[in-house]
C-alpha cells in the first residue's frame, strides 16, 4: 500500500488538557501527567475508510493516518499487530461463558503485545532524531525495545529486575541491547533507567512516560472494533500492570466514535491484578482517583508486578466510565488457568493471560458477567517466555 500521511496535530495533557507541540522529543506534560497524541480526524477520514482497510496489510500500521509517524521511511516494523481473535468454545463451556473470545497477542513479534507500543515508540523516536533509548522492564517490553532498536540500528539500554524471566534477559542480549539487572522491583529499575538517561544522554521510553507507546497499544482497540465488524464486545478482561493497553484501547474507542465508526456504547473494562500486587484494585475499591504504591509486590506474573502506574487515573477513569470493575486473582489460580487455556484452546498463554481466565471465573461466579455476554480476554503474551516459571508446573501435570 502507499503510506498515507499521519494526521497528527499536537500532544495534549490527559489531565489538564494543556496543548504541547508534537514535533520535538517530549515525555510528560508540564503537569507531570501522561501526554496523548491528537489527530485531525476529519483529515484522516479522507483516506482512512472501512473500504480502504480491506486492501491494507494485516499489521497495525494499516491505521497510519491515526498513528504518530509522518514519513514511511521512519516506520520500524517487524509485522506487529492484527493478531487473531479466536472463539474459545471449550474454555467457555468450562467457565460458563457461551460467547467467549481470546485475542492472542502472543503471536506478535518478540512474543507479546509489547511489540505494538515499542514499534510505535521506536519509530517516532527515530523520526524525531533520537538514536539512543532506555527503559525499565519486567521482561517483555525490554525484549521488544531491543528488537526494534536492532532493526532500526539504534542503541538500546534496558534495566530489569534480577528475577525477570531468563528468556527475556537472554533475548535482550541477543538483540545487542545493553542489559543491566537491578536488585528490587520495576520501580527500582525505573529509577536506574531515569538516572542513566540523565547521565548518558539517553531518551527514556518508560510506560506512559512518553506519548507514543500508547499509540501502538491503541491499535488493539482499533483491531477489536474492526474484527468484530464495528460492534464492540460487552466485556474486555485485561491483565493490568502499567495499564497502557486499557488506556490505549479506551483512546481508540473515543477516536472511532468521533470518526462515526462506532457509537457511544463501550465494553465494560475489567482490570485483573495479582493478589500480591494490586494497587489499582485497592484504589478502585476505595473510590480513589489515584493509586497508592503497593508495598512489597509479589507475583509470578512479571508483567503485572507493577506497584505504581503513572497512568493510574486514566485506567481507573476508563473502568468506572465503562461500568467495569477491578479484581484480584492468586498465583495458584493464574497457573491453573494457564493450563486450562492450553488444554482447551491450544493457546499457551503467558501468566498474565491466565490471569484473565481466572478473573472471568470469578466474574461468572459472582454474576457480574452474564453467561450470554460477549466476552473478550486479552492474552498479552506467549508462555514460552516464562518456561523457567511454568515448566515445572506443566511437568507435574
Amino acid at each position: 500500500m502507499s503510506f498515507p500521511g499521519s494526521a497528527l496535530t499536537h500532544l495534549q495533557c490527559s489531565y489538564t488538557g494543556e496543548v504541547v507541540e508534537a514535533d520535538r522529543p517530549v515525555r510528560l506534560s508540564p503537569a507531570g501527567k501522561v501526554l496523548f497524541a491528537r489527530y485531525d480526524l476529519q483529515k484522516a477520514m479522507r483516506t482512512l475508510t472501512r473500504e480502504a482497510l480491506r486492501s491494507r496489510p494485516a499489521n497495525m500500521w494499516r491505521y497510519a493516518e491515526i498513528m504518530p509517524v509522518r514519513r514511511p521511511e521512519n516506520v520500524v516494523t517487524l509485522g506487529e499487530g492484527y493478531t487473531p481473535i479466536l472463539t474459545a468454545r471449550r474454555l467457555g463451556k468450562l467457565i460458563g461463558s457461551d460467547r467467549l473470545f481470546i485475542k492472542d497477542e502472543g503471536v506478535n513479534p518478540t512474543g507479546s503485545f509489547k511489540a505494538r507500543g515499542l514499534s510505535a515508540a521506536v519509530s517516532r523516536a527515530r523520526e524525531l532524531g533520537l538514536s539512543r533509548l532506555t527503559l525499565p522492564s519486567a521482561g517483555n517490553a525490554a525484549g521488544a525495545m531491543s528488537a526494534y532498536c536492532a532493526a532500526a540500528g539504534m542503541e538500546a539500554h534496558v534495566f530489569m529486575p534480577k528475577d525477570a524471566p531468563i528468556a527475556n534477559q537472554q533475548e535482550c542480549v541477543a538483540y545487542g541491547a545493553r542489559l543491566t539487572l537491578v536488585d528490587g522491583f520495576i520501580t527500582d529499575a525505573g529509577k536506574r533507567s531515569a538516572a542513566a538517561a540523565e547521565e548518558l544522554g539517553l531518551f527514556d521510553v518508560s510506560t506512559l512516560r512518553e506519548p507514543y507507546r500508547a499509540e501502538g497499544k491503541k491499535t488493539m482497540g482499533l483491531e477489536i472494533a474492526e474484527q468484530f465488524d464495528w460492534e464492540l464486545p460487552d466485556v474486555i478482561v485485561y491483565p493490568t500492570g502499567g495499564g497502557t493497553g486499557i488506556v490505549g484501547m479506551w483512546k481508540a474507542f473515543e477516536e472511532l466514535e468521533q470518526m462515526g465508526w462506532i457509537g457511544s456504547k463501550r465494553p465494560r473494562m475489567i482490570v485483573v491484578q495479582s493478589e500480591g500486587c494490586a494497587p489499582l484494585v485497592r484504589a478502585f475499591e476505595a473510590g480513589k482517583e489515584f493509586a497508592e504504591p503497593f508495598p512489597d509486590p509479589r507475583t509470578l506474573a512479571a508483567g503485572i508486578r507493577v506497584p505504581a502506574a503513572i497512568g493510574d487515573y486514566l485506567i481507573l477513569r476508563a473502568v468506572r466510565a465503562s461500568g467495569g470493575t477491578a479484581l484480584t486473582v492468586s498465583d495458584t489460580e493464574i497457573l491453573d488457568s494457564v493450563g486450562q487455556m492450553a488444554r482447551t484452546e491450544g493457546i499457551l498463554g503467558a501468566p498474565e493471560g491466565g490471569a484473565t481466565v481466572a478473573g472471568l471465573k470469578k466474574l461468572r461466579e459472582s454474576g457480574k458477567v452474564a453467561r450470554d455476554e460477549r466476552v473478550l480476554l486479552i492474552n498479552t503474551g506467549s508462555a514460552l517466555k516464562y518456561m523457567d516459571v511454568l515448566g515445572p508446573v506443566f511437568e507435574r501435570r
